[in-house]
């Protein structure tokens, strides 16, 4: 007999848990009645020590060693909650055998080696942060097929065609098509002169600040192709991005016998995430489905290149392959940074990634964790000195 309810009895791990994907990764279990063994997070304590209240967690991971002594004095009330920090204690909790599911939603390319740690565990790696694919998409998928990991995508544009693609052979397939919102700019021509707090203003979706802004410059969407290419093992030429302003088809799969499937729901990405965690069972959740009389229209255009070149530069890292995508993501997580502390002008974002992606690209590195490693920590250092033209 098969258990529908099975992932009532999955403890999970959440890494990153303060953030946004995290916070809505515990209110889905919360409603669907999952445990919580373990939670982590980067300096936001306070919020980490309440979350291990309310949910009964066993262990909590600090990112910053430093930070034990502080998290446990803010959780002096709890002894049974083991406390921990440091990078070594974050792959040590996402690879623990008490947690058979782990949520990966640590921000930037922190995420990886702790995701990595879950993959070799062979553990459901529900993947909500799409840095570590961009960077280490060939390692993590042959690690997942060496240790039996299934990797269950998060984002709600990947979930969309991984719930598309299911039951359906490679040869099917003709086209991936990932919806993008156009973020607050869609409708702006002139770039030159955008805030911070106009580029964190989002249409349609609640999310972290460092998202936001690549949402607002369409990087998110470079990030999803390669993404994309590494969890479908489509090439990348076969991911177009269409722009869909409501945001309510989440992506389609165009197939070869002409037929097109979508995905829709609501944009709320407790939707993505309680698929990965109930998978392959939609089971009642949080959120309704949307009311398409009410909608009523559904849009779709072309995605303006000149104003948002991130996608056609991301597309071309994707195509050299190498070191490239970690050269892109290292440099757009810095300058995202430099941007949010108004240190370089929202345009100079892309135009400082490009920039870096000529000057290191090229450079010869492997392919192991550890070149990957130093591949990323080259391009970040070279962004934080980088000044525009």
């Amino acid at each position: 007999m098969i258990d529908r309810d099975a992932h009532q009895h999955r403890p999970l791990c959440v890494l990153g848990s303060t953030g946004s994907i995290g916070v809505s990764t515990l209110d889905v279990a919360r409603h669907l009645s999952i445990p919580v063994h373990t939670l982590t997070a980067h300096t936001r304590l306070e919020a980490l020590a309440e979350q291990a209240r309310v949910h009964g967690v066993q262990r909590v991971v600090c990112a910053r060693g430093e930070d034990v002594g502080r998290l446990r004095g803010l959780l002096a009330d709890q002894p049974h909650i083991e406390v921990c920090g440091g990078a070594a204690a974050l792959c040590e909790a996402a690879g623990d055998e008490h947690c058979p599911t782990v949520v990966t939603a640590i921000v930037g390319g922190a995420g990886l080696e702790p995701t990595l740690a879950a993959v070799r565990s062979g553990k459901r790696v529900a993947i909500a942060n799409k840095e570590p694919l961009v960077m280490a998409g060939e390692l993590i998928t042959a690690e997942a097929m060496h240790y039996g990991a299934t990797l269950l995508p998060v984002d709600s544009e990947h979930s969309a065609i991984f719930q598309c693609l299911e039951h359906h052979r490679q040869s099917d397939i003709s086209q991936l098509l990932l919806t993008a919102s156009g973020g607050p700019f869609r409708t702006i021509h002139n770039l030159s002169q955008v805030t911070v707090e106009q580029a964190l203003n989002h249409p349609n979706w609640s999310m972290g600040a460092k998202i936001t802004i690549d949402s607002a410059t369409l990087m998110n969407k470079a990030l999803e192709v390669i993404e994309a290419h590494h969890l479908f093992a489509i090439d990348v030429s076969r991911i177009e991005v269409v722009v869909h302003p409501q945001s309510i088809i989440h992506s389609l799969v165009a197939f070869a016998d002409g037929s097109l499937m979508a995905q829709l729901g609501a944009p709320d990405m407790r939707t993505p995430i309680q698929y990965a965690l109930t998978w392959p069972y939609h089971r009642s959740g949080p959120v309704a489905c949307p009311d398409l009389l009410a909608i009523a229209r559904l849009d779709f255009e072309t995605p303006d290149h000149k104003r948002f070149p991130a996608l056609e530069l991301g597309r071309h890292c994707a195509q050299l392959g190498g070191i490239a995508p970690v050269i892109f993501n290292a440099a757009n997580e810095v300058a995202v940074e430099r941007f949010l502390a108004q240190d370089i002008r929202f345009v100079d974002i892309t135009h400082g990634i490009a920039e870096a992606v000529d000057a290191l690209s090229s450079a010869k590195y492997g392919h192991s964790l550890e070149d990957i490693l130093a591949a990323d920590a080259e391009a970040r250092s070279w962004l934080t000195g980088w000044q525009p033209r």
